[in-house]
């Protein structure tokens, strides 16, 4: 089962390795991890995508509980949040099928971000089906390049972590 878990920790060098240290030493491959600054430059946010059971899940946050630096975890409802990638994705055209992949990138309301002779430059926010639909609708292109921010998220309404 995947688990998107939201951890405030203070803002200082060496935090994010202890995060990512931890689950590693535990046996877990992050699928996505994001990190930035709150609101409160002296915070930040680790937004961690992890796929294990529930037994193995509450572990991980008890131990990352123990880590100094963390202020406050929790595990997001996938039911109750708002997430959000960005991705950018470089494809190879021509002027054969340029207008196809406009087309595809107008009805998914991604952006253009660099036209070069022989390949389109893709930007695209949204939830992470969006984005695999995309790029599954761009993969007989060629995709010549991919890169994804990982999975950012906020619970709806006004209760804060």
């Amino acid at each position: 089962m995947n688990h998107i878990i939201s951890v405030l920790v203070e803002n200082k060098a060496g935090v994010l390795a202890k995060i990512s240290g931890l689950f590693s030493r535990r046996g877990f491959n992050i699928d996505s991890l994001a990190v930035g600054p709150t609101e409160d430059d002296r915070v930040s946010r680790v937004t961690i995508t992890v796929h294990a059971d529930k037994q193995g899940i509450e572990q991980v946050i008890k131990q990352l509980y123990k880590l100094i630096n963390v202020l406050k975890i929790q595990e997001l409802d996938p039911n109750n949040i708002v997430e959000r990638e960005l991705v950018l994705i470089k494809v190879a055209t021509d002027a054969r099928n340029r207008a196809e992949i406009l087309e595809i990138v107008n009805i998914f309301r991604a952006n253009i971000v660099d036209v070069a002779k022989k390949s389109l430059l893709i930007e695209i926010t949204g939830t992470s089906s969006k984005v695999n639909a995309l790029k599954e609708l761009l993969e007989p292109y060629g995709i010549l390049e991919l890169t994804r921010t990982g999975k950012i998220a906020c619970s709806r309404g006004s209760r804060k972590i």
